[in-house]
Protein backbone atom coordinates (compact mmCIF):
# COMPACT_ATOMS: atom_id res chain seq x y z
CA UNK A 1 0.00 0.00 0.00
CA UNK A 2 1.03 3.65 -0.70
CA UNK A 3 2.54 5.49 2.17
CA UNK A 4 -0.39 7.49 3.20
CA UNK A 5 0.45 11.30 3.19
CA UNK A 6 -1.39 14.46 4.00
CA UNK A 7 -2.55 16.18 0.84
CA UNK A 8 -0.63 19.15 -0.97
CA UNK A 9 -1.95 22.46 -1.41
CA UNK A 10 -1.45 24.38 -4.28
CA UNK A 11 0.27 27.37 -1.89
CA UNK A 12 2.46 24.11 -0.13
CA UNK A 13 4.30 23.24 -4.15
CA UNK A 14 4.46 26.72 -4.96
CA UNK A 15 6.50 28.07 -2.14
CA UNK A 16 8.59 24.11 -1.78
CA UNK A 17 12.44 24.77 -1.96
CA UNK A 18 15.14 23.44 -3.32
CA UNK A 19 17.75 21.67 -0.93
CA UNK A 20 21.41 20.43 -0.78
CA UNK A 21 19.65 17.07 -1.95
CA UNK A 22 16.60 15.88 -3.72
CA UNK A 23 13.67 15.53 -1.59
CA UNK A 24 9.92 14.86 -2.41
CA UNK A 25 6.76 15.49 -0.79
CA UNK A 26 4.01 13.29 -0.88
CA UNK A 27 0.18 14.01 -1.65
CA UNK A 28 -1.24 10.39 -1.74
CA UNK A 29 -2.08 7.35 -3.51
CA UNK A 30 1.80 6.95 -4.51
CA UNK A 31 1.84 10.26 -5.96
CA UNK A 32 4.49 13.09 -4.95
CA UNK A 33 6.17 15.91 -5.64
CA UNK A 34 10.23 15.92 -6.15
CA UNK A 35 12.62 18.88 -5.48
CA UNK A 36 15.52 18.72 -6.86
CA UNK A 37 17.98 21.25 -5.74
CA UNK A 38 18.63 22.96 -9.11
CA UNK A 39 14.93 24.01 -8.11
CA UNK A 40 13.11 21.97 -11.11
CA UNK A 41 9.46 20.48 -9.60
CA UNK A 42 8.29 16.98 -10.90
CA UNK A 43 4.92 15.11 -10.55
CA UNK A 44 5.92 11.64 -9.86
CA UNK A 45 3.94 8.45 -8.64
CA UNK A 46 5.02 5.44 -7.55
CA UNK A 47 3.55 2.16 -7.96
CA UNK A 48 3.70 -2.05 -8.21
CA UNK A 49 2.96 -4.11 -11.33
CA UNK A 50 1.06 -6.94 -11.44
CA UNK A 51 4.48 -9.02 -11.07
CA UNK A 52 5.15 -6.94 -7.72
CA UNK A 53 7.81 -5.29 -9.25
CA UNK A 54 7.81 -1.38 -8.15
CA UNK A 55 7.96 1.33 -10.44
CA UNK A 56 7.73 5.06 -11.03
CA UNK A 57 5.53 7.18 -13.65
CA UNK A 58 6.46 10.83 -14.07
CA UNK A 59 3.76 12.78 -15.04
CA UNK A 60 5.52 16.26 -15.71
CA UNK A 61 7.08 19.58 -14.19
CA UNK A 62 5.33 21.74 -12.39
CA UNK A 63 4.18 24.48 -12.57
CA UNK A 64 3.15 23.22 -16.15
CA UNK A 65 1.22 20.79 -14.81
CA UNK A 66 -0.75 21.92 -11.60
CA UNK A 67 -1.63 20.15 -8.63
CA UNK A 68 -5.42 19.48 -9.96
CA UNK A 69 -3.96 18.27 -13.29
CA UNK A 70 -1.10 16.04 -11.64
CA UNK A 71 -4.40 14.30 -9.68
CA UNK A 72 -6.11 14.07 -12.57
CA UNK A 73 -3.54 11.84 -14.18
CA UNK A 74 -2.76 9.62 -10.89
CA UNK A 75 -6.64 8.76 -11.11
CA UNK A 76 -5.79 7.75 -14.74
CA UNK A 77 -3.64 5.76 -14.12
CA UNK A 78 -4.94 3.81 -11.09
CA UNK A 79 -7.68 2.91 -13.24
CA UNK A 80 -4.97 1.47 -15.41
CA UNK A 81 -4.05 -0.71 -12.54
CA UNK A 82 -6.85 -1.82 -11.45
CA UNK A 83 -7.72 -3.08 -15.18
CA UNK A 84 -4.52 -4.81 -14.51
CA UNK A 85 -2.66 -2.67 -17.18
CA UNK A 86 0.32 -1.10 -16.77
CA UNK A 87 0.24 2.47 -16.81
CA UNK A 88 3.99 2.90 -17.25
CA UNK A 89 3.56 0.66 -20.34
CA UNK A 90 0.56 2.32 -21.46
CA UNK A 91 2.42 5.73 -21.79
CA UNK A 92 5.34 4.15 -23.47
CA UNK A 93 3.05 2.50 -25.89
CA UNK A 94 1.28 6.22 -26.72
CA UNK A 95 4.09 8.24 -26.58
CA UNK A 96 5.77 5.47 -29.69
CA UNK A 97 2.32 6.04 -31.20
CA UNK A 98 2.48 9.71 -31.01
CA UNK A 99 6.02 9.99 -32.06
CA UNK A 100 5.02 7.47 -35.43
CA UNK A 101 1.79 9.61 -36.04
CA UNK A 102 3.94 12.95 -35.80
CA UNK A 103 6.61 11.45 -38.75
CA UNK A 104 4.11 9.84 -40.77
CA UNK A 105 2.43 13.08 -41.66
CA UNK A 106 -0.02 13.26 -44.79
CA UNK A 107 3.19 15.48 -46.76
CA UNK A 108 6.16 12.87 -45.32
CA UNK A 109 3.44 9.67 -46.97
CA UNK A 110 2.59 11.59 -49.67
CA UNK A 111 6.15 12.18 -50.85
CA UNK A 112 7.30 8.70 -50.12
CA UNK A 113 4.69 8.08 -52.78
CA UNK A 114 5.88 10.05 -55.19
CA UNK A 115 9.55 8.41 -55.01
CA UNK A 116 8.66 4.80 -54.83
CA UNK A 117 5.40 5.19 -57.82
CA UNK A 118 7.17 8.29 -59.72
CA UNK A 119 9.47 6.34 -62.01
CA UNK A 120 5.88 4.53 -63.20
CA UNK A 121 5.27 8.36 -64.65
CA UNK A 122 6.53 10.28 -67.45
CA UNK A 123 8.62 13.45 -66.21
CA UNK A 124 6.02 16.01 -67.31
CA UNK A 125 3.51 13.87 -64.84
CA UNK A 126 5.63 13.38 -62.03
CA UNK A 127 6.25 17.39 -62.08
CA UNK A 128 2.58 18.26 -62.04
CA UNK A 129 1.23 15.79 -59.53
CA UNK A 130 4.31 17.11 -57.56
CA UNK A 131 3.14 20.78 -58.22
CA UNK A 132 -0.39 19.81 -57.72
CA UNK A 133 0.43 18.31 -53.89
CA UNK A 134 2.71 21.41 -53.41
CA UNK A 135 0.27 24.16 -54.02
CA UNK A 136 -3.02 22.61 -53.26
CA UNK A 137 -2.58 19.89 -50.59
CA UNK A 138 0.51 20.35 -48.24
CA UNK A 139 -0.12 23.76 -47.17
CA UNK A 140 -3.53 23.03 -45.91
CA UNK A 141 -3.19 18.83 -44.49
CA UNK A 142 0.47 18.43 -44.78
CA UNK A 143 1.74 18.69 -41.27
CA UNK A 144 -1.38 16.44 -39.81
CA UNK A 145 -0.73 13.03 -38.88
CA UNK A 146 -2.04 11.07 -41.92
CA UNK A 147 -4.11 9.02 -39.39
CA UNK A 148 -5.62 11.98 -37.93
CA UNK A 149 -7.42 13.07 -41.26
CA UNK A 150 -10.97 12.98 -41.95
CA UNK A 151 -13.33 12.73 -45.12
CA UNK A 152 -14.24 16.95 -43.96
CA UNK A 153 -10.30 17.63 -44.09
CA UNK A 154 -9.99 16.31 -47.71
CA UNK A 155 -13.30 17.38 -48.66
CA UNK A 156 -11.60 21.63 -47.39
CA UNK A 157 -9.10 20.84 -49.92
CA UNK A 158 -11.16 20.09 -52.60
CA UNK A 159 -13.64 23.00 -51.76
CA UNK A 160 -10.63 24.90 -52.24
CA UNK A 161 -10.09 24.08 -55.88
CA UNK A 162 -13.39 23.77 -56.89
CA UNK A 163 -14.11 27.59 -55.82
CA UNK A 164 -11.04 28.44 -58.10
CA UNK A 165 -12.98 26.36 -60.53
CA UNK A 166 -10.30 24.05 -61.23
CA UNK A 167 -13.09 20.98 -61.30
CA UNK A 168 -10.73 18.66 -63.66
CA UNK A 169 -8.13 19.26 -61.67
CA UNK A 170 -10.07 18.78 -58.32
CA UNK A 171 -11.35 15.34 -59.36
CA UNK A 172 -7.54 14.59 -60.18
CA UNK A 173 -5.90 15.64 -57.19
CA UNK A 174 -8.65 13.87 -55.46
CA UNK A 175 -7.35 10.69 -57.11
CA UNK A 176 -4.02 10.69 -56.09
CA UNK A 177 -4.91 11.91 -52.63
CA UNK A 178 -6.42 8.16 -52.42
CA UNK A 179 -3.58 6.63 -53.86
CA UNK A 180 -1.46 8.11 -50.62
CA UNK A 181 -3.75 6.84 -48.45
CA UNK A 182 -3.99 3.17 -50.56
CA UNK A 183 -0.10 3.22 -50.42
CA UNK A 184 -0.50 3.76 -46.36
CA UNK A 185 -2.83 1.13 -45.89
CA UNK A 186 -0.39 -1.01 -47.55
CA UNK A 187 2.72 -0.09 -45.34
CA UNK A 188 0.49 0.08 -42.27
CA UNK A 189 1.02 3.66 -42.00
CA UNK A 190 -2.86 4.18 -42.14
CA UNK A 191 -6.23 2.20 -41.44
CA UNK A 192 -8.83 3.69 -44.23
CA UNK A 193 -9.45 5.90 -47.43
CA UNK A 194 -10.92 9.08 -46.21
CA UNK A 195 -11.42 9.81 -49.86
CA UNK A 196 -14.16 6.95 -50.29
CA UNK A 197 -17.51 8.56 -50.90
CA UNK A 198 -16.27 12.40 -50.67
CA UNK A 199 -16.73 12.73 -54.72
CA UNK A 200 -20.77 13.57 -54.15
CA UNK A 201 -20.54 16.16 -52.49
CA UNK A 202 -17.96 17.93 -55.38
CA UNK A 203 -19.07 19.42 -58.54
CA UNK A 204 -18.86 16.51 -61.18
CA UNK A 205 -16.47 16.59 -63.84
CA UNK A 206 -17.37 18.17 -67.05
CA UNK A 207 -16.79 15.53 -69.98
CA UNK A 208 -15.53 17.32 -73.10
CA UNK A 209 -13.79 16.31 -76.25
CA UNK A 210 -10.71 18.00 -77.84
CA UNK A 211 -11.76 20.47 -80.34
CA UNK A 212 -10.68 19.26 -83.81
CA UNK A 213 -11.02 20.50 -87.10
CA UNK A 214 -11.82 17.42 -88.89
CA UNK A 215 -13.56 19.01 -92.62
CA UNK A 216 -10.80 18.02 -95.63
CA UNK A 217 -11.63 21.95 -96.83
CA UNK A 218 -10.81 23.35 -93.47
CA UNK A 219 -8.09 21.14 -92.90
CA UNK A 220 -6.46 22.26 -95.95
CA UNK A 221 -7.26 26.08 -95.02
CA UNK A 222 -5.38 24.83 -91.25
CA UNK A 223 -2.12 23.74 -93.08
CA UNK A 224 -2.14 26.23 -95.17
CA UNK A 225 -2.13 28.82 -92.23
CA UNK A 226 0.35 26.56 -90.33
CA UNK A 227 2.79 27.15 -92.88
CA UNK A 228 2.70 30.61 -92.68
CA UNK A 229 2.91 30.91 -89.37
CA UNK A 230 5.91 33.21 -89.10
CA UNK A 231 7.12 32.81 -84.91
CA UNK A 232 9.86 30.43 -83.38
CA UNK A 233 11.46 28.01 -85.82
CA UNK A 234 10.72 25.48 -83.80
CA UNK A 235 7.59 25.93 -82.91
CA UNK A 236 6.55 25.93 -86.40
CA UNK A 237 8.63 22.80 -87.17
CA UNK A 238 6.42 21.57 -84.01
CA UNK A 239 3.16 22.76 -85.74
CA UNK A 240 4.06 21.11 -89.07
CA UNK A 241 4.82 17.29 -87.72
CA UNK A 242 1.98 17.51 -85.52
CA UNK A 243 -0.73 16.53 -88.28
CA UNK A 244 1.90 14.65 -90.01
CA UNK A 245 2.34 12.29 -86.75
CA UNK A 246 -0.50 13.10 -84.73
CA UNK A 247 1.01 11.60 -81.79
CA UNK A 248 -0.44 13.03 -77.98
CA UNK A 249 1.40 17.01 -77.47
CA UNK A 250 3.22 16.36 -74.47
CA UNK A 251 4.90 13.23 -76.69
CA UNK A 252 5.57 15.69 -79.04
CA UNK A 253 7.17 18.22 -77.46
CA UNK A 254 9.54 16.02 -75.04
CA UNK A 255 11.02 14.21 -78.46
CA UNK A 256 14.77 13.69 -78.04
CA UNK A 257 17.18 13.28 -80.19
CA UNK A 258 18.36 9.91 -79.21
CA UNK A 259 14.68 8.81 -80.20
CA UNK A 260 14.73 9.30 -83.94
CA UNK A 261 16.64 7.19 -86.68
CA UNK A 262 16.60 9.75 -89.81
CA UNK A 263 18.01 6.95 -91.41
CA UNK A 264 15.77 4.14 -90.82
CA UNK A 265 12.88 6.69 -90.82
CA UNK A 266 11.42 5.41 -87.33
CA UNK A 267 10.57 8.23 -83.77
CA UNK A 268 10.79 5.06 -80.88
CA UNK A 269 9.04 6.79 -77.87
CA UNK A 270 9.42 5.19 -74.70
CA UNK A 271 7.03 4.09 -72.61
CA UNK A 272 7.80 6.09 -70.21
CA UNK A 273 6.22 9.02 -71.87
CA UNK A 274 3.50 7.22 -72.93
CA UNK A 275 -0.23 7.82 -71.64
CA UNK A 276 -0.73 3.82 -71.29
CA UNK A 277 3.45 3.16 -70.55
CA UNK A 278 3.88 1.19 -73.52
CA UNK A 279 6.82 2.29 -76.13
CA UNK A 280 5.37 3.43 -79.41
CA UNK A 281 7.11 3.21 -83.21
CA UNK A 282 6.26 6.12 -85.61
CA UNK A 283 7.25 5.31 -88.97
CA UNK A 284 8.33 8.86 -90.47
CA UNK A 285 7.41 9.78 -93.86
CA UNK A 286 9.56 11.63 -96.22
CA UNK A 287 8.00 15.02 -95.05
CA UNK A 288 8.54 14.17 -91.51
CA UNK A 289 12.08 13.61 -92.01
CA UNK A 290 12.89 16.52 -94.22
CA UNK A 291 11.50 18.48 -91.63
CA UNK A 292 13.14 16.72 -88.50
CA UNK A 293 16.66 17.56 -91.10
CA UNK A 294 15.81 20.70 -91.33
CA UNK A 295 15.31 21.91 -87.59
CA UNK A 296 17.92 19.47 -86.46
CA UNK A 297 21.12 22.37 -86.87
CA UNK A 298 19.06 24.31 -84.25
CA UNK A 299 18.70 21.49 -81.73
CA UNK A 300 20.59 18.82 -82.82
CA UNK A 301 23.45 19.85 -80.15
CA UNK A 302 20.72 19.61 -77.38
CA UNK A 303 18.36 16.61 -75.73
CA UNK A 304 15.33 17.94 -77.22
CA UNK A 305 13.96 18.09 -80.61
CA UNK A 306 11.73 21.20 -79.59
CA UNK A 307 13.74 22.96 -76.47
CA UNK A 308 12.42 25.33 -74.63
CA UNK A 309 13.26 29.13 -75.87
CA UNK A 310 13.99 30.03 -72.40
CA UNK A 311 16.47 27.02 -71.34
CA UNK A 312 17.93 24.07 -73.65
CA UNK A 313 17.47 21.47 -70.77
CA UNK A 314 13.75 21.47 -70.78
CA UNK A 315 10.99 20.33 -74.03
CA UNK A 316 8.84 23.65 -75.31
CA UNK A 317 6.24 24.53 -73.35
CA UNK A 318 2.76 22.79 -73.40
CA UNK A 319 1.04 25.98 -73.99
CA UNK A 320 3.33 26.19 -77.06
CA UNK A 321 1.47 25.05 -79.89
CA UNK A 322 -2.05 26.20 -78.71
CA UNK A 323 -0.82 29.64 -78.15
CA UNK A 324 0.39 29.51 -81.97
CA UNK A 325 -2.89 27.60 -83.23
CA UNK A 326 -4.88 30.86 -80.96
CA UNK A 327 -2.38 33.37 -83.37
CA UNK A 328 -3.14 31.75 -86.17
CA UNK A 329 -7.38 32.62 -85.14
CA UNK A 330 -8.03 29.43 -83.85
CA UNK A 331 -9.93 29.60 -80.86
CA UNK A 332 -10.01 26.62 -78.17
CA UNK A 333 -13.14 25.36 -79.14
CA UNK A 334 -12.25 25.19 -82.76
CA UNK A 335 -8.46 23.68 -82.51
CA UNK A 336 -6.34 22.09 -80.26
CA UNK A 337 -3.01 20.23 -80.05
CA UNK A 338 -4.44 17.45 -79.61
CA UNK A 339 -7.14 17.48 -82.23
CA UNK A 340 -4.72 16.59 -84.87
CA UNK A 341 -5.66 13.29 -83.54
CA UNK A 342 -8.90 13.39 -84.18
CA UNK A 343 -8.14 15.51 -87.23
CA UNK A 344 -6.34 11.93 -88.72
CA UNK A 345 -8.54 9.10 -87.14
CA UNK A 346 -11.58 10.68 -88.72
CA UNK A 347 -9.61 11.41 -92.31
CA UNK A 348 -8.10 8.62 -93.12
CA UNK A 349 -11.12 5.94 -91.67
CA UNK A 350 -14.01 8.16 -93.41
CA UNK A 351 -11.81 10.22 -96.57
CA UNK A 352 -9.06 7.59 -97.32
CA UNK A 353 -10.43 4.14 -96.26
CA UNK A 354 -7.54 2.95 -93.99
CA UNK A 355 -7.76 0.16 -92.16
CA UNK A 356 -9.17 1.06 -88.73
CA UNK A 357 -6.98 -1.74 -86.96
CA UNK A 358 -3.93 0.48 -88.40
CA UNK A 359 -5.07 3.62 -87.68
CA UNK A 360 -5.80 2.47 -84.14
CA UNK A 361 -2.08 0.82 -84.00
CA UNK A 362 -0.96 4.24 -85.22
CA UNK A 363 -2.69 6.16 -82.19
CA UNK A 364 -0.99 4.17 -79.68
CA UNK A 365 -4.22 2.75 -78.22
CA UNK A 366 -4.56 -0.66 -77.05
CA UNK A 367 -5.54 -3.12 -80.20
CA UNK A 368 -5.95 -7.09 -79.51
CA UNK A 369 -5.33 -9.82 -81.61
CA UNK A 370 -8.02 -12.84 -81.71
CA UNK A 371 -6.40 -14.31 -78.76
CA UNK A 372 -7.49 -11.50 -76.68
CA UNK A 373 -3.81 -10.48 -76.88
CA UNK A 374 -2.22 -6.66 -77.55
CA UNK A 375 0.22 -6.20 -80.17
CA UNK A 376 3.28 -4.98 -79.83
CA UNK A 377 5.08 -1.49 -81.06
CA UNK A 378 6.06 -3.19 -84.31
CA UNK A 379 2.68 -4.56 -84.86
CA UNK A 380 2.29 -4.48 -88.60
CA UNK A 381 5.03 -1.61 -89.18
CA UNK A 382 5.22 -2.25 -93.10
CA UNK A 383 1.93 -1.75 -93.59
CA UNK A 384 1.59 1.57 -91.15
CA UNK A 385 4.68 2.75 -92.65
CA UNK A 386 2.89 2.72 -96.15
CA UNK A 387 -0.17 4.42 -94.26
CA UNK A 388 1.45 7.14 -93.04
CA UNK A 389 3.14 7.98 -95.96
CA UNK A 390 -0.10 8.06 -97.65
CA UNK A 391 -1.08 10.60 -95.07
CA UNK A 392 1.17 13.08 -95.18
CA UNK A 393 1.04 13.07 -99.27
CA UNK A 394 -2.77 13.56 -98.56
CA UNK A 395 -2.21 16.19 -96.16
CA UNK A 396 0.36 18.23 -98.63
CA UNK A 397 -2.92 18.10 -101.66
CA UNK A 398 -5.15 19.37 -99.47
CA UNK A 399 -2.46 22.16 -98.55
CA UNK A 400 -1.80 22.76 -102.25
CA UNK A 401 -5.39 22.90 -102.70
CA UNK A 402 -5.95 19.82 -104.67
CA UNK A 403 -9.12 18.01 -105.56
CA UNK A 404 -10.88 17.61 -102.06
CA UNK A 405 -12.96 13.96 -101.68
CA UNK A 406 -15.85 14.50 -98.82
CA UNK A 407 -16.29 12.92 -95.54
CA UNK A 408 -18.26 9.34 -96.32
CA UNK A 409 -20.73 11.28 -93.77
CA UNK A 410 -21.53 13.98 -96.00
CA UNK A 411 -21.50 11.85 -99.02
CA UNK A 412 -25.20 11.95 -98.94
Amino acid sequence: MPKLATPLTDTAVKNAKPKNKTYTMGDGDGMYLEIAPTGSKFWRMAYRQANGKSNRLTFGPYPEISLSEARTMRADARKLLVAGTDPGQHKKNNEREQKEANANTFEAVARLWLEVTGRKRGEETQGRVVSWFERDVFPFIGASPITALRPRDILAVMDRMQARGIIDSMHRVRGYISKVFRFAMVKEMADRDPTVGISEGLEPRTETNFAAIIKPTEVGALLRSIHGYTGHPCTIAALKLAPLLFVRPGELRSAEWPEIDLDAAEWNIPGSKMKMKNAHLVPLSTQAIELLRAVHPLSGHGKYVFPSIRADAKCMSENTINAALRGMGYDKDTMTGHGFRAMARTIMDEVLGERPDLIEHQLAHVVKDPNGNAYNRTAFLAQRRVMMQRWADYLDELRCGAKVLPLVANAA
